[in-house]
């Protein structure tokens, strides 16, 4: 027999879509259950016979879809939800500089050089002066340092300052990730709008940062830190310019702040915004408990429906369905030794209550009296196989293509009903706006929906001795400013 602790699943981004890359490398994934379905297709014969019998059903086709369920971590750089995700939202992760040695020592992360604080780094997108980077994975003092950038390079980043030792051949596990950056000494201030730089200090404009985009100002320590501790919060940028970076959804506490004498640090991440691109998986279902296991593969997997949300005092969860191409049945595995999925010691499941720093509607934090207890944002794609009676020279019994829909997002929240404030803008139809940041320990995750009507929403009075509560009902829209209808950022590393 088998049983449902002994299956795995796994999976590979494709780079032409629909076609498994060869030798693949696939790589495992955390679930709660696992919907996939890969299944011929019959109908019934309408033969007529004398002796009242039916003859055979004839298979006309077969079907592949199906869906997974999740525990919401923080979706680590090209792990499969991470990949999951860019075929839910049409698009691929903008992501920080980094450099990854990825199972081989020495090679993407060539040498550090104490003494000119030089790290020798293949070729990529550059380091820029300014940059804060996070050194993990390293096997001497360099593991776990966090350190500006004074010289910016794509292949030799210098850290003068920052206490890097040699390291002749960082190991396998090594990696540099852009996590934020840093001033100089009384060069960022808080303004009322947002953070500003001085005439020749640091340039914001070369950072890499996008509108929509949220960074977290401060960082331990009072070095690192704005003196008013309402600054040291989270913000939403609306505008980039050299000298300026223009935030929005501010903190309650929020003032102007000369930064006198302090290294400002401020943190940001990677972003993900719809997009129209096409962007499918291949899945492998793994029964592992069988004398020999069985494999079941299938090709073209994009992501029709998403959800992520949660309620007080319990995880963040979800699902994921798919639409697919082709699926094949084998005994032998696309790949015997995939990645381990991401570890749950370094990727911990996420919560509500706990781990949530923020919801937050039309630019302000949900508090007193009206507190959110749930929220959902769901995608759907609605996509559509496209089914053909041959595929050229060849038979067509799985669908030859996954077509587009349009990408409709939906959010649920569901709040105390302390006061109208909400109620009126249901009533009226007036543009609002959504988001939610999950953090733990370093990591965080922020989803916002820019731009939504609410369409529904009444007090519910469920009997006696209960809380009134306002569940509403969102939809999103193009929003003008970030061209988008939902981002994600996701941030490696902040204090």
């Amino acid at each position: 027999m088998t049983s449902s602790n002994r299956v795995r699943l796994t999976g590979v981004a494709e780079s032409t879509y629909g076609v498994t890359p060869t030798n693949p490398r696939m790589q495992k994934q955390r679930v709660t259950s696992i919907g996939l379905t890969n299944k011929a297709d019959y109908v019934d014969s309408d033969d007529i016979r004398d002796d009242r019998m039916s003859s055979d059903p004839i298979m006309v086709g077969q079907s592949n879809g199906g869906q997974i369920g999740i525990e919401w971590h923080y979706p680590a750089d090209s792990c499969l939800l991470s990949r999951e995700m860019e075929s839910a939202f049409g698009n691929v992760w903008i992501n920080t500089p980094s450099r990854d040695n990825d199972g081989t020592a020495g090679s993407v992360i060539q040498s550090v050089t104490a003494s000119t604080q030089v790290v020798a780094v293949a070729a990529a997108a550059a380091f820029v002066t300014g940059h804060l980077v996070s050194f993990s994975g390293f096997a001497t003092a360099n593991k776990g340092k966090l350190a500006k950038v004074t010289a910016g390079s794509a292949t030799a980043p210098a850290f003068v300052g920052g206490g890097l030792v040699d390291e002749a051949s960082p190991p396998a596990t090594a990696r540099m990730k852009v996590v934020g950056c840093e001033g100089a000494a009384g060069d960022i201030q808080a303004v009322a709008d947002g953070l500003t730089t001085q005439a020749g200090g640091l340039d914001f404009s070369t950072l890499g940062l996008t509108v929509g985009q949220w960074v977290k100002v401060g960082d331990a320590g009072a070095a690192y830190r704005f003196a008013t501790e309402g600054v040291n919060g989270w913000g939403r940028i609306v505008a980039v310019s050299a000298r300026k970076l223009t935030l929005d959804n501010l903190p309650s506490g929020w003032g102007a702040d000369t930064g006198t004498g302090k290294t400002i640090r401020f943190f940001f991440g990677d972003v993900l915004k719809n997009g129209v691109q096409k962007l499918g998986l291949s899945l492998e279902r793994g029964f592992m408990g069988q004398a020999t296991p069985t494999y079941i593969a299938q090709t073209g997997m994009r992501v029709n429906t998403l959800e992520f949300g949660g309620q007080a005092k319990q995880k963040a969860t979800g699902s994921i369905a798919f639409m697919g191409l082709k699926g094949t049945t084998a005994l032998v595995s696309l790949d015997d030794t995939p990645d381990p999925a991401p570890d749950g010691a370094l990727f911990p499941v996420m919560a509500f209550s706990v781990n949530c720093g923020r919801i937050g509607e039309g630019g302000s934090a949900l508090k007193k009296p009206n507190w959110s207890k749930s929220v959902k944002f769901t995608i759907n794609n609605n996509l559509r196989a496209i089914d053909a009676a041959a595929d050229g020279d060849d038979a067509a019994p799985a669908a030859v293509d996954v077509a587009d829909g349009s990408f409709d997002v939906s959010v649920e929240l569901d709040t105390y009903f302390g006061n109208a404030d909400l109620l009126a803008k249901v009533m009226a139809g007036t543009p609002t706006s959504l988001n939610t940041r999950l953090q733990k320990g370093v990591q965080a995750m922020v989803w916002d929906a820019p731009r939504l009507i609410p369409k529904e929403g009444d007090p519910n009075v469920s009997g006696k001795n209960q809380d009134v509560m306002l569940p509403v009902k969102l939809s999103a829209s193009a929003d003008s400013l970030t061209n988008a209808q939902l981002i994600v950022n996701r941030l490696e590393f902040f204090r």
